[in-house]
C-alpha cells in the first residue's frame, strides 16, 4: 500500500524513541500507561497529569504515564511488555491488537455528545488555494501528512482522498513532512507549510485553550466520521488489574458529584467527554478503511487476482459490520 512508504519518514524517530525511560523493574503495583501524542509532552502532562492521580487514588496502583508522539513506538512498547495499557489511536490501536496483544476494553467519547470526528486538510487562512488545487499535484507544494499508525493524519485522507485518485503524496508534492497535528497545524498556521492533514478535535482543542493557530488556517477537505479512541490494555495483564482499571475508565466522570464535575472537566480539558465499554469489534471501521485502501490500490494497480482477493477482504469485514449491528438490533441497509 501507499501508506507502507510513508511509515519510512517515521522510522529514524521510532529507532530513537523506542525503548526511552522503559525500565519498569517488578513491581506488581505500578502499570504504565502510554499516551499518543497528537502535541508536545510538555502539553500532554499539563493535562493528563490529573487524570493519572486519579488513577491512582481510585485503583491503588502506581500510574507511570509514557509519553510518546511516534505511533510505533507505543506499539513496540506494549509489545514487549513495557508499558500495560494505554490510548491509542484507532489505526495504531488497531496494531496493538493485531502485534501487541492488546485488548480494547473501552473508548472515548466527546464532550460535544457527536459521536466520532473528521480528518481534515488544512492550509492557511490567507492561502488562495482549493482543494482542486492542492490535488493537481506537480510537486509544487510543501505538505505535512501525519504518523504512518495515525488514523486521522494518515489513514483517512489516503483512503478517502488519495487513494481514490490514485495520488501518492511522495510524487504529487514538493516535500512530505511527517508530525504530529500540533505541529502541522502550527507550521501550515506559520506558512512553513503549504497544506496539511489535521483534524477537527486538534483544531477545537487548540481554541478550547486559547491558542490562535486554528484561527489562521481554514479546512479544504473532511473526511467522514470516524469512531472515536480505543483504550486498550494487554490481554495477559493480572485480571485483578484489568478489573480496577475498566472500573476507573468506565466511572470516571460520570454522575453529578462535585467529585464527578472535577472529573469530567480534567477529561473535557482533553477534549474527552467520557468513557464508555467497548471491545475489539470497535475497530472494524478502521480495518475496513484499511481494505478499502487495498481494493483501490488493486484496481488502479490492474492486478485481477489482487483485486478480487481485497474484495473479497473488505466484503467480509463489512458482513462482520451488518452482523454486529443485526445484533443490537440495528438494520444497515447501505453497508
Amino acid at each position: 500500500m501507499i501508506r507502507r512508504a510513508l511509515a519510512i519518514l517515521a522510522a529514524a524517530v521510532t529507532l530513537a524513541g523506542c525503548g526511552q525511560g522503559l525500565n519498569r523493574g517488578n513491581a506488581p503495583d505500578t502499570i504504565r500507561f502510554s499516551i499518543l501524542s497528537a502535541e508536545n509532552t510538555q502539553t500532554n502532562q499539563r493535562y493528563w497529569t490529573p487524570v493519572l492521580k486519579d488513577m491512582e487514588k481510585a485503583t491503588g496502583l502506581k500510574v507511570r504515564p509514557y509519553y510518546q508522539s511516534n505511533y510505533t513506538s507505543l506499539i513496540e512498547a506494549m509489545r514487549f511488555k513495557q508499558t500495560d495499557v494505554g490510548w491509542f489511536s484507532n489505526q495504531s490501536g488497531l496494531e496493538a491488537v493485531r502485534r501487541a496483544n492488546g485488548e480494547v476494553f473501552a473508548r472515548t467519547t466527546d464532550p460535544s455528545g457527536v459521536d466520532g470526528y473528521q480528518s481534515v486538510l488544512i492550509v492557511n487562512a490567507k492561502s488562495k488555494l482549493t482543494l482542486d488545487e492542492v490535488l493537481k499535484c506537480g510537486r509544487r507544494l510543501t505538505f505535512g501528512i501525519g504518523d504512518a499508525k495515525s488514523t486521522s493524519g494518515t489513514l483517512a485522507p489516503m483512503t478517502y482522498l488519495f487513494a481514490p485518485r490514485n495520488i501518492d503524496p511522495q510524487k504529487c508534492f514538493k516535500t512530505v513532512r511527517a508530525a504530529n497535528h500540533q505541529t502541522n497545524l502550527f507550521s501550515v498556521a506559520k506558512g512553513v507549510l503549504d497544506v496539511a492533514t489535521n483534524n477537527t478535535t486538534s483544531l477545537r482543542l487548540d481554541a478550547q485553550r486559547g491558542g490562535t493557530a486554528a484561527k489562521q488556517v481554514k479546512v479544504i477537505w473532511v473526511s467522514p466520521t470516524i469512531p472515536e479512541d480505543p483504550i486498550i490494555y494487554r490481554k495477559d495483564l493480572d485480571p485483578a488489574v484489568k478489573e480496577k482499571l475498566r472500573q476507573f475508565f468506565l466511572t470516571y466522570g460520570q454522575g453529578d458529584t462535585p467529585e464527578a464535575q472535577r472529573e469530567h472537566a480534567n477529561l473535557v480539558a482533553l477534549s474527552i467527554g467520557g468513557f464508555v465499554p467497548a471491545d475489539n469489534t470497535h475497530l472494524l471501521p478502521v480495518r475496513e478503511m484499511e481494505a478499502t485502501e487495498a481494493v483501490i490500490e488493486a484496481r488502479n494497480k490492474g492486478g485481477r487476482k489482487a483485486l478480487d482477493q481485497a474484495e473479497r477482504t473488505l466484503a467480509a469485514i463489512r458482513q462482520q459490520r451488518v452482523d454486529l449491528a443485526g445484533k443490537a438490533g440495528i438494520k444497515i441497509t447501505n453497508p
